[in-house]
């Protein structure tokens, strides 16, 4: 009889333990409506002066991108840091509700860089940034939103609500961070590798299954 008891506190524990993790996970884009995305919305944007394969592959429906801190911006025009990006096209917005998703990995060794933005705001240029600093993801600069996020592949959210001026980011379905935003103007998404401060020698991104939502 003492066994039973001990088997049943033990399965008790069990299931409290799933039944609270179950409910911090949730799906983020409950209630949103997905938008009809093709390579027509992907818009790559790399080096000037190297050729597409060079910075950026697309193999088995993964999108790699990796960029170097002595390449040149994506135009000759500009004095904006190396990148190998690809800005989603045919969405911009300037008001509602927006969603990105997509699923990343990060090699071990990529620092100082972004890998995913909100582009648009003011007086900044962005409303969003996540990034990584050895091995951690994190909101700008700060605050770090999961540690050890190198060689695994992890499940991006990002909400961003023009008209209450408001960001949430999800991660693996877990709310890490919910933020004003930065800022109206016109806006759209952007994923891959953007150079930020202290870059590593090489840096870069992988990203699958990427999707935008409205509501």
């Amino acid at each position: 009889m003492a066994l039973l008891q001990i088997l049943h506190m033990a399965l008790l524990q069990v299931i409290i333990y799933q039944t609270t993790l179950a409910s911090a996970i949730v799906d983020p884009t409950q209630g949103f409506t997905p938008v009809s995305l093709d390579n027509s919305n992907f818009v790559i944007q790399k080096p000037y002066d190297v050729q597409e394969n060079q910075r950026y592959s697309y193999t088995n429906g993964v999108h790699q991108f990796w960029v170097y801190p002595t390449d040149k911006p994506f135009k000759n025009d500009t004095n904006t840091k190396p990148r190998t990006e690809i800005r989603i096209s045919g969405y911009d917005y300037t008001s509602g509700i927006w969603q990105f998703e997509g699923y990343g990995y990060i090699p071990s060794g990529t620092s100082g860089v972004s890998i995913m933005q909100v582009f648009g705001g003011s007086p900044y240029a962005t409303t969003a940034m996540l990034r990584i600093y050895d091995g951690s993801l994190t909101y700008y600069e700060s605050p770090i939103l999961t540690p050890n996020i190198y060689n695994r592949w992890f499940r991006v959210n990002v909400i961003h609500d023009v008209d209450a001026n408001n960001v949430k980011i999800y991660i693996d379905g877990d709310l890490k961070y919910d933020v004003a935003g930065r800022g109206a103007n016109t806006h759209y998404f952007k994923f891959g590798v953007y150079l930020q401060n202290n870059p590593s020698n090489c840096t870069e991104s992988r990203w699958k299954y990427i999707k935008v939502f409205q509501k």
